[in-house]
């Protein structure tokens, strides 16, 4: 057997070589020539899936050890006959802790305040727990849970970004159907926000109007804005990193336990569909250690706020990555591909953190 794998997924080196032939490649630059004669392909979101691609290959099954998968066409992949899938809720938590550190690092003081989540799924959901967690009041907008599972629980759109100090979007990016998302946050949507409110986007780019977006941050209607992803990234727009205060190089969900989490799925599922039974439920063995100390003492911090800022800022201070890509926008890429060991607050133990607090930060994941 032989599987092509995008030559920058962690954790994957070593796993398959006793069972198959493994071809490591630039994920961005897999061609049909490399794939042509392969069983399988594992990829992540810079390998677009089709029949361009696929169409001419023996490859029956693909995987992206990502939670997004607008880069695997189905339709096409199902007309090759291809299995595929994708992680969801791989890299959930260590979105839950970027927007946690984006939060804590903003200056916005969040006890009482309004957060307005769109798209309450993997993602949105362990968001809400955090801002919760950090005195917040939470609105969820998701549409298509509205129309499973009942609308409570649930607010309208105008309602959310009428009410909402901070907006944050966590949708899949669709381009039809019933709920598209592309352009969702047009002139429209930011006009119908609260004056001054904060704006994040942390799912894809081409969910928000590049041209609607600045008009409504030079002219104040957004007073802060927090953006991960980027239309036609890694070609970054100059101008629109200007208008951020945190900008970052699509890296939300790159925790090495988010990363971890993708490769075994995507390991376990390409195992059950080739029947390599010793590979089925494999996991890494062992995560590398925090950069940072492990243990984060909060003693004769003053007030509870500041304590779990100190807990969450320790653990992972989303101003370095923002320096990082303001200082090389150029090197996007390069900051995706190189990006440093980013642990999850689950990697770390407070300790002498006051009573008042001890639950807060067991929801936001530490020890």
């Amino acid at each position: 057997m032989k599987i092509v794998a995008d030559d920058k997924i962690p954790y994957l080196r070593g796993v398959f070589e006793k069972f198959a032939e493994v071809v490591y490649l630039p994920g961005k630059s897999i061609t049909p020539a490399d794939v042509a004669d392969a069983d399988a392909l594992i990829v992540r979101t810079r390998t677009r899936c089709d029949k361009a691609l696929l169409g001419g290959s023996r490859v029956r099954f693909a995987a992206t050890a990502t939670i997004g998968f607008d880069h695997m066409n189905s339709v096409e992949l199902a007309e090759c006959g291809i299995k595929w899938s994708n992680a969801p809720g791989c890299n959930a938590d260590s979105v839950k802790n970027y927007i946690s550190s984006a939060l804590a690092a903003s200056g916005m003081a969040l006890d009482g305040r309004t957060i307005g989540i769109i798209g309450a799924g993997h993602v949105g959901s362990r968001v809400a727990v955090a801002a919760k967690a950090l005195g917040m009041n939470v609105l969820l907008n998701d549409p298509p849970r509205a129309e499973k599972e009942g609308s409570g629980g649930f607010v309208e759109l105008d309602e959310l970004l009428a009410k909402s100090d901070i907006v944050t979007l966590h949708v899949p990016l669709e381009r039809a159907g019933k709920y598209p998302t592309v352009n969702m946050a047009d002139g429209e949507f930011f006009r119908k926000m609260r004056d001054g409110a904060y704006f994040f986007n942390s799912c894809r780019g081409e969910v928000v109007d590049e041209a609607a977006f600045i008009h409504a941050r030079k002219t104040g209607k957004i007073s802060f804005a927090l953006m991960d992803v980027w239309p036609n990234e890694p070609d970054l727009s100059k101008g629109l990193l200007d208008t951020v205060d945190f900008g970052t190089p699509h890296i939300a969900g790159y925790s090495a336990d988010g990363k971890a989490n993708g490769t075994a799925a995507a390991v376990q599922f390409i195992a059950r569909e080739l029947g390599i039974s010793e590979l089925c439920s494999w996991k890494p063995e062992v995560l590398p250690e925090p950069v940072y100390a492990p243990v984060i003492d909060l003693a004769g911090v003053q007030s509870p706020a500041e304590a779990l800022k100190k807990a969450i800022l320790h653990a992972y201070d989303i101003r370095r990555d923002c320096e990082a890509l303001r200082n090389a926008p150029e090197n996007f890429e390069m900051l995706r591909g190189s990006y440093w060991i980013r642990r999850e607050f689950s990697a770390y133990t407070v300790i002498n953190a006051p009573q008042e607090i001890r639950e807060k930060l067991d929801l936001l994941g530490f020890k």
